[in-house]
């Protein structure tokens, strides 16, 4: 991607992020298919993970496709990601978001 193109995934993939509600997780592939292009699920990974603004886009909502948090959690590690979604009601069975529950599709 050209840095121009990139810079507006990237817009698109915070302002998605940004939507998810509390105590509701998304996966990489959602927000990449809400962006547009389902085969994005790796940029999406790379712009969490340079989140300009980790206060305001809440990044610790996007799981992998098992509910899996994210071992390079870029604010904090893996243990950061995982308290910060319990801390919102967020519930882990077997180490893992159980997706049926708490799974964010998009705008419900």
């Amino acid at each position: 991607m050209k840095a121009e193109r990139t810079g507006e995934v990237f817009a698109r993939i915070y302002e998605i992020v940004k939507r998810i509600p509390r105590g509701r997780v998304t996966t990489y592939g959602q927000v990449a298919l809400l962006a547009g292009n389902p085969r994005l699920s790796r940029a999406v990974g790379y712009a969490l993970h340079v989140n300009p603004e980790p206060g305001e886009i809440p990044c610790h909502r996007v799981v992998n496709r098992f509910g899996e948090v994210s071992r390079a959690f870029a604010f904090g590690g893996e243990n950061m990601q995982v308290e910060l979604l319990e801390s919102e009601g967020v519930e882990f069975v077997a180490g893992r978001v159980p997706l049926d529950r708490y799974m964010w599709y998009g705008d419900e």
